[in-house]
C-alpha cells in the first residue's frame, strides 16, 4: 500500500511540476510603432460634437473623409491621426438628423497643433 502511494505522489507531482513548467522559449512581444496603431492623418476641416461622439471631416490625400470617435476635444485646423475602422455608407445619424454618404467609425483619434 505505502509503495503504490508513493507510486501515485511521484507521478502526480511529474505531472504537476510539468503543467506548470516555463516554456522552453518564451514568447516576445513588442509594441506596435505609433505609426502602425494610428496609421491615418489629416487636416481637421470641421468638427460636430454630440453628448458620446465627435464627428471630424478630415483631409486625405486625395480628398476628405468623416470619421466618428468617441468623444475628443478637436478643433478646426488640427491635425488627427487615426485608426483604420469600420466604413458604413448611407449612415443616418439620429442625433444630428444627418445622412453622411461614408464616415469611417474609428477606436482611436489623436489631435495635435502642428
Amino acid at each position: 500500500m505505502k509503495t503504490i502511494f508513493a507510486v501515485l505522489t511521484l507521478a502526480l507531482a511529474t505531472v504537476a511540476g510539468t503543467a506548470v513548467a516555463a516554456p522552453e522559449h518564451p514568447a516576445t512581444t513588442t509594441a506596435p510603432a505609433a505609426n502602425q496603431q494610428l496609421p491615418n492623418k489629416g487636416k481637421v476641416l470641421e468638427v460636430v460634437d454630440t453628448a458620446m461622439y465627435t464627428y471630424i471631416q478630415v483631409s486625405s490625400d486625395k480628398s476628405s473623409v468623416w470619421i466618428a470617435a468617441s468623444k475628443i476635444k478637436v478643433a478646426k485646423g488640427d491635425m488627427l491621426s487615426y485608426s483604420n475602422g469600420a466604413v458604413m455608407t448611407n449612415f443616418h445619424s439620429k442625433t444630428l438628423n444627418r445622412t453622411f454618404d461614408s464616415i469611417i467609425f474609428v477606436d482611436k483619434a489623436v489631435a495635435s497643433k502642428k
